[in-house]
């Protein structure tokens, strides 16, 4: 399935090889129901006029184009219909004043100022597009292609659109130094960008896991730093030695990636994160570290300790590396990084206090602050402007630099009421690695939810921001940190379909959003994906099925639930759900055993396979990892980890809170229950906390390797039942522990798990508890 994925996106990216490979996706705009009445159109333009009529569509039309620029755009146009299988026009000869057909035009008499507007019109006689340049000119041959994909490629409505994006920048970043991309990937990324009118690369090139940049003054930044030995079994052979994890870009491919963007009306932003995140730079050079000594390149995630020192030879190698960033990225700005650049190395180190002393500065803050002004000078020198995480806030701001606002919007909100422009990429709302739905089927990540509801609903201007300072927001970005991404189906599952709710926050006037009609909207983007071969995110239109055991009467009652509330259908027979199946209303009682089998519809076609589920006595009486809660006591930072092996292919997942490991079965019916049996792991603890390593809790062990302890009444009573742990799990990775439960104990009860002694190096995970009948 995965192969033949790639086989069609290669094709595509083939067929538009001068021109933007396509694949529109959308937002949640409209209170259009009046203004696009039918049309399924991502995102929803400013302006739309539907009238009476159509103009036919088919390998006989031809296009017509005014200059090689808007030929360019005519070509890109074919290659779209042609890729989404639907007949191919040819295109006119130059000079061609032939009657009908599709004319591309560049025109600069249109209202409006921005440089990416178009016109689009559709009459009985043919159809224009107009724009100011080649970009406004490629988003209205992606708004005609819309409109073709609409209705089959047999016709366009006639119509007339005037259309221009809301921000300037529209963007997304993706981190390539936590797991690297292939060139191919990249520009399948780059392609559906295009066809979401985003117009911003984001591209995150080192980190403490990698440095995936060649810098030629430099080779050892990728010859060492661009390799790590991946924790636990992924990083062991077959031949018992290690395994590197290695990946970079060479200069070469750089330049052939900014122009593939270019060609797609995208730049490229360099990301080259300083003074922390350095941790790769450090093992290859350990001369720029404050320590001295070489570290490996990391193979943990979370927030490290290593920082570059501060001598003037480490901000010469700086202006060396971004001498060289220059030459490759021709954008105007260039991301300096600067988020999450712990004190700690820096306070301890006797020659840095003495640093900060000579330079006159106050502290470690200002420190940082001396590094980033005196960066953001040297890129004012090449005709550059500097950008970096929210953190720059802090010790003071050089007077050009562009603040990137991730921790919330109240750093946005602060720089650009200090004057300065901005990017709003908060994490609670852009963050695309965040999981979007709660279904067991979502892959390893964090599941703090960023549904696609609260992507579509984020306003990029605060509210308390004065009129007069809101042309400071630039734009939005939405950002994927790919710590457990590691394959581009993954990657493809956090982008889409939410990449389209952001293309429309971005484009569309914020007066036309309307959630609801997104939705009314989506399918037809879905179908797009599907005839281009893009691997959407199947959960948000999956049917969850939870069930809750009554044993008393022998039944179980089932509740469904589709994350974006689209109408569910079901079966308890095993058949598949069809239009006229049982509508769901509310939650109902079957008898166990039942096939249950459910799928959200719109518009008499289900969105996703149906969810089948045998409802069974065994079903109810076990719950794995993700159908557990977190005890109270358990701390935050739920995550959704993968185990450390196989080397490659799939891998076990298991939810734990990293902080303070336990897991409760809330009101679990013990009543005839005769013991627990738990399945358990045992993974690497590759997280670095920084200064949260204080938070990190674990009950001590009260023998040699441990113990499982289950409470019952609260995670804070005394245990009922305690069963020692091995020194290690099975050949296959995984522990089976019986917990035989007091004689006594019946009813619902809270049930807490939890393994004892230290989480480092390892730590035990559960995988799936069961209830055991007497």
């Amino acid at each position: 399935m995965r192969t033949k994925m790639i086989h069609r996106a290669g094709m595509l990216a083939g067929l538009l090889a001068i021109a933007l490979p396509a694949m529109a996706q959308g937002s949640n705009a409209s209170r259009a129901a009046d203004a696009s009445p039918g049309l399924s159109l991502i995102p929803l333009p400013t302006k739309v006029d539907v009238r009476q009529g159509s103009y036919p569509l088919g390998a006989e039309t031809v296009l017509h184009a005014q200059d090689a620029t808007a030929r360019g755009v005519a070509q890109q146009f074919a290659a779209m219909l042609g890729a989404s299988g639907l007949p191919t026009p040819s295109i006119a000869p130059a000079g061609s004043s032939t009657g009908g057909g599709i004319r591309f035009a560049i025109s600069t008499d249109l209202p409006g100022d921005s440089p990416e507007r178009y016109r689009l019109s559709v009459t009985q006689d043919g159809a224009t597009v107009q724009a100011a340049d080649a970009r406004g000119l490629f988003y209205g041959a992606v708004t005609l292609w819309q409109l073709a994909t609409q209705r089959g490629g047999t016709s366009l409505p006639a119509i007339d659109i005037q259309d221009a994006p809301r921000f300037p920048w529209r963007g997304f970043m993706l981190d390539s130094a936590r797991h690297f991309q292939s060139l191919d990937e990249i520009k399948r990324i780059l392609d559906a960008m295009a066809l979401h009118k985003l117009n911003t690369f984001h591209w995150h090139l080192t980190d403490d896991q990698g440095w995936r940049i060649e810098i030629k003054k430099y080779p050892k930044l990728t010859e060492i730093g661009g390799c790590r030995v991946a924790a636990g079994e992924a990083g062991i052979g077959a031949d018992g030695q290690p395994r590197p994890y290695c990946g970079f870009y060479t200069q070469d491919q750089i330049r052939e990636i900014v122009k593939y963007a270019a060609d797609r009306h995208i730049t490229v932003l360099p990301e080259i994160d300083v003074p922390g995140h350095a941790q790769a730079a450090i093992a290859a050079y350990p001369e720029l570290g404050v320590l001295g000594s070489r570290p490996p390149v990391s193979n943990q995630w979370g927030v490290h300790s290593y920082l570059f020192n501060i001598e003037e030879s480490t901000m010469k190698f700086l202006e060396d590396v971004l001498t060289e960033v220059i030459a490759l990225f021709p954008g105007r700005y260039v991301h300096v990084g600067a988020d999450e650049a712990v004190k700690i190395q820096w306070e301890n180190s006797a020659r840095a206090q003495a640093r900060i002393r000579e330079l006159g500065l106050k502290n470690e803050f200002e420190m940082q602050s001396h590094i980033i002004k005196r960066l953001e000078k040297f890129l004012e020198a090449h005709d550059r402007r500097l950008i970096g995480w929210d953190e720059i806030l802090e010790g003071g701001l050089p007077p050009e630099a562009t603040v990137m606002s991730w921790r919330g919007t109240e750093g946005g909100l602060e720089a650009a009421t200090q004057g300065h422009d901005v990017v709003m990429t908060p994490k609670s709302h852009l963050y695309l690695d965040y999981h979007q739905t709660t279904s067991p089927n979502e892959p390893p990540g964090r599941p703090t939810q960023v549904p696609l509801e609260k992507v579509y609903g984020f306003e990029p201007v605060p509210e308390a921001l004065a009129p007069a300072l809101r042309h400071h927001i630039l734009g939005l970005q939405a950002n994927v940190w790919t710590e457990h991404t590691r394959y581009y189906a993954r990657l493809q599952h956090h982008l889409y379909p939410r990449l389209a709710a952001l293309a429309e926050v971005g484009w569309t006037p914020a007066a036309r959003k309307d959630y609801a009609d997104f939705l009314k909207r989506l399918p037809a983007q879905l179908q797009r994906y599907r005839s281009l071969g893009i691997a959407y995110a199947k959960t948000p239109f999956e049917v969850v099925v939870t069930a809750q055991e009554q044993r008393a009467a022998g039944t179980a009652q089932i509740t469904l639930a589709n994350p974006l509330g689209y109408d569910i259908r079901y079966t308890v027979d095993g058949s598949a759900p069809v239009p006229s199946s049982t509508r769901y209303a509310q939650p109902f009682t079957v008898t166990p055993p039942a096939q249950v089998r459910a799928a959200a519809f719109f518009d008499g076609r289900p969105l996703a396979d149906a969810t089948g589920q045998l409802v069974d006595r065994d079903w109810l009486l076990r719950r794995t990892s993700d159908a557990l809660a977190s005890c109270p006591e358990g701390g935050r930072l739920l995550l959704r980890l993968e185990d450390d092996g196989p080397r490659d292919g799939d891998r076990a997942m298991f939810n734990v809170t990293i902080f303070n490991p336990c897991w409760q079965w809330p009101q679990a019916d013990l009543t005839g229950i005769a013991r627990l049996r738990v399945r358990a792991g045992r993974i690497p603890y590759y997280f670095q906390l920084a200064h949260d390593e204080v938070n990190r809790k674990f009950e001590p062990a009260r023998s040699a390797h441990g113990e499982l302890l289950v409470r019952a009444g609260g995670c804070k009573a005394e245990p009922v039942a305690t069963v020692p742990l091995p020194a290690k799990p099975d050949a296959d990775g995984f522990v089976t522990l019986d917990a035989a439960l007091p004689a006594g104990l019946a009813g619902q009860q809270d049930l807490c798990l939890v393994f004892t002694g230290d989480t480092r190096p390892e730590m035990w995970v559960l995988d799936e508890v069961r209830l055991v009948p007497r």
